[in-house]
């Protein structure tokens, strides 16, 4: 409760570190990734919204990171918010099959790059069954050089797994084009190309109605969204991705699996190893139904391979794919680079100034 809990985030979490770490290539617009971490009573956590995000969304991105160390309980609000609807029934309960192994697969990632660097950047994953490519970086006029880019992938991995993410860059018009466009590369799935909920549920209907075999995948839609199953509600996506951070951590981001419904695939939000990690753990734990093995395989590669997009990581080994493969463990970041890629004075007095407003906001929804 809130009233067990200190006002000043120090009180709970004395000592932590902003690191910044230089990626391979330009991401998101970015070449560096500046992450908060500390530990906690579990191990380690960390905390890293992407810069623009504001306190009420980036909140979440702590209550997940406390969760994982083990200073907030897991449950608090585990439930997705709701209009009173009810949720869809999960397709096959009966069919889950649960975890037994002590890895997970991954995807490797290709983000918008020159066809050139296409092999240089995949090689750094090494064998891998499924490639999810970034398209749409300047919206529809990307399309073009998606277009290059994804033959030069499909001469290389002819027979690799094959997932477009757009981040709702696109139009609902645009999107349609980029469809016809994409069809013909096999693609398990296309995630979130537009941004409103309706418009990937009218989409989804065009695509049906003129028998494209693209299936959608939600994203953003999940992760922002106040309502969660709207997208099944709606119709809007056959799969859905889940983020640790952005959802609020481990338990919420179950129980919007279970709400929802639908197939799911746990991906990054481009953390470190340590917030990997807790994506790992997510995805050793969820079910895998009969209408998963239909659209993903009986083993879903999840997004978590994003290590390799960083030049530097928080440990040595860290979470970098093997064989298509990361183990579920935790990870202790090394000494000296939480010393040697500490941001500069200025940055970690912004970075401790923004703890202290979403542990704030935190707070008031506790109250």
């Amino acid at each position: 409760m809130a009233e067990s809990l200190p006002t000043h985030i120090t009180d709970l979490l004395p000592r932590f570190h902003v690191l910044r770490l230089p990626m391979v290539t330009r991401f998101r617009g970015t070449t560096e990734r500046e992450v908060l971490l500390f530990e906690g009573p579990d191990g380690w956590a960390e905390f890293s919204p992407f810069t623009e995000y504001r306190a009420p969304e980036a909140s979440r991105w702590l209550h997940a990171a406390l969760e994982f160390a083990g200073l907030l309980p897991g449950d608090s609000d585990a439930a997705p918010p709701s209009d009173g609807g009810s949720a869809p029934p999960l397709e096959d309960r009966t069919s889950a099959r649960p975890h037994t192994s002590n890895s997970i697969e991954v995807n490797a990632t290709l983000p918008a790059c020159l066809v050139a660097d296409v092999e240089q950047i995949l090689d750094r994953y090494g064998s891998v069954g499924t490639v999810k490519a970034k398209v749409a970086e300047h919206g529809i006029d990307s399309l073009p050089e998606d277009l290059d880019r994804l033959r030069e992938f499909r001469r290389l991995f002819p027979t690799t797994t094959l997932r477009l993410d757009a981040n709702a860059g696109y139009s609902l018009t645009e999107a349609e084009r980029a469809c016809e466009a994409f069809a013909g590369f096999g693609l398990q799935y296309f995630e979130q190309p537009v941004a409103a909920v309706e418009d990937m549920a009218r989409l989804r209907a065009t695509l049906s109605a003129q028998e494209i075999p693209i299936v959608l995948a939600a994203d953003e839609s999940i992760r922002k969204a106040e309502d969660p199953l709207r997208v099944a509600q709606l119709g809007a996506a056959e799969v859905i991705v889940v983020k640790v951070q952005p959802l609020g951590g481990i338990a919420t981001a179950r129980s919007v699996v279970e709400a929802c419904g639908l197939p799911a695939v746990v991906s990054s939000a481009l953390e470190s190893s340590v917030g990997l990690a807790a994506g790992a753990k997510l995805a050793a734990t969820l079910p895998v139904t009969e209408r998963s093995r239909e659209l993903l395989g009986d083993s879903p590669a999840c997004g978590l391979g994003t290590a390799r997009l960083f030049a530097e990581d928080v440990t040595a080994g860290g979470l970098n794919p093997r064989d298509g493969r990361i183990p579920v463990t935790r990870i202790v970041p090394d000494p000296d680079r939480l010393e040697t890629m500490a941001v500069d004075p200025g940055r970690r007095d912004w970075w401790s100034s923004r703890l202290q407003e979403c542990w704030t906001h935190l707070l008031s929804r506790r109250s």
